[in-house]
């Protein structure tokens, strides 16, 4: 399921310490048409985001980071600062429970697949439009 890329791709940010699955997960959501913006911890997203809050439309973030916080304290940063940023949160390991997730957020268990992962995104995105 590809974004409708008619209009500006969707821009994603990716925020994830593991240089191989950062860059694997960017492949695959740029292959399946998003815009994608990469970070490696928490501070590099928020940086991003001072700058790209406009343009990005989701962030999806790995839960087990080092620095200053882990990808849930980022999820909810984002949420409380830029209510219009869809939240896709991931981990190998930890598994928040359903409340632990702001509004409009999901959960996807690592390892997951680039299918899954385009079909999270793109649902979160059109249950937004309410299409």
């Amino acid at each position: 399921m590809r974004p409708d890329t008619s209009i500006t791709p969707p821009m994603v940010l990716l925020v994830e310490d593991e240089p191989l699955v950062r860059m694997t997960a960017a492949d695959e959501l740029d292959e399946a048409g998003f815009q994608v913006l990469e970070a490696k911890n928490a501070d590099e997203a928020l940086a991003l985001l001072e700058d790209h809050s406009a343009e990005v439309q989701v962030l999806f973030t790995d839960v087990d980071m080092p620095g200053s916080m882990d990808g849930m304290a980022l999820a909810e940063r984002v949420y409380q600062r830029w209510p219009h940023v869809l939240l896709l949160i991931s981990s190998g390991h930890a598994r928040p429970h359903p409340d632990e997730i702001p509004d409009h957020g999901r959960f996807v268990p690592k390892p997951y697949r680039s299918a899954t992962l385009v079909r999270h995104i793109t649902e979160m995105m059109q249950t937004l439009r309410g299409t």
